[in-house]
């Protein structure tokens, strides 16, 4: 059998055995080909790096809350492998995300638009989600199987003088034709996810939408990439997929 050929079975082995995956609430199919504990080990380094190299906020107040909303989270996902923790980084960012084994990163810009623990639940619900998700993974599993793609067609055409030719093509195709959508369609999920989670935690969901607006407002100044070239979904669109959601979230409610 040829090394292409080798290739290709193996591709299609790896997706045949790991394709059942679904997601939480959403129940959508996955194509992840890592292992869950590959996928933490990966988070806890990442968690390692990003604190050595970032300052933590020694603010009790900001400390406080985003623990006290971050376990009422972490409950709700009902994932007992995690290792939550949550930290604010102090730096004017208004952002927030969150690595696979559960630890949570809030920049203490974000607090320009929170207004109430409401709102950053919205945040927080939204990270968790990704993790619970296993967005990482799987966004990381399209990358290897693009990577593993651009060998067979190297293999199938010769590579060589194509090389470049491949490698463009490639780049592009898997940017925009697959690794942005995905990415803005992983931030719906979160979206929808996080509603759920926030929710089951005694949080008002309709206070998503606020968030929301507070950070159309705080951002309206900057300069943003049009949407089908950004990871993320533009605001205004999310907003609309939020209000959508809102009344399946509030069955969730205790």
């Amino acid at each position: 059998m040829s090394k292409s050929l080798q290739i290709v079975f193996g591709l299609f082995m790896v997706v045949f055995l790991i394709s059942c995956s679904k997601t939480p609430y959403t129940n959508r199919n996955q194509v992840i080909i890592f292992s869950p504990q590959q996928e933490l080990q990966m988070g806890y380094q990442s968690a390692k790096q990003i604190l050595e190299k970032e300052r933590v906020s020694n603010d009790p107040r900001l400390n406080a809350v985003v623990r006290k909303v971050g376990m009422k989270i972490a409950k709700a996902a009902a994932q007992p492998g995690y290792k939550w923790q949550f930290f604010v980084i102090d730096k004017d960012i208004p952002n927030a995300f969150c690595l696979p084994g559960g630890k949570v990163f809030v920049y203490s810009g974000l607090f320009r638009a929170v207004a109430n623990e409401d709102q950053l639940a919205t945040v927080i619900g939204h990270e968790v989600a990704h993790a619970i998700a296993r967005h990482g993974a799987e966004r990381m599993s399209m990358i290897e199987l693009g990577r593993m793609g651009k060998q067979i067609a190297a293999g199938a055409i010769g590579g060589g003088k194509y090389a470049q030719i491949i490698n463009q093509a490639y780049g592009a195709g898997e940017t925009f034709g697959l690794v942005l959508p995905f990415s803005r369609k992983f931030e719906y999920e979160a979206d929808e996810i996080g509603l759920y989670l926030m929710t089951k935690a005694g949080y008002d969901p309709k206070e998503a939408l606020k968030f929301w607006q507070n950070m159309m407002r705080i951002t309206q100044n900057s300069k943003k990439p049009p949407e089908f070239l950004s990871t993320h979904p533009a605001d205004a669109h999310r907003i609309r997929e939020i209000k959508k959601l809102i009344p399946k979230a509030l069955k969730y409610y205790k």
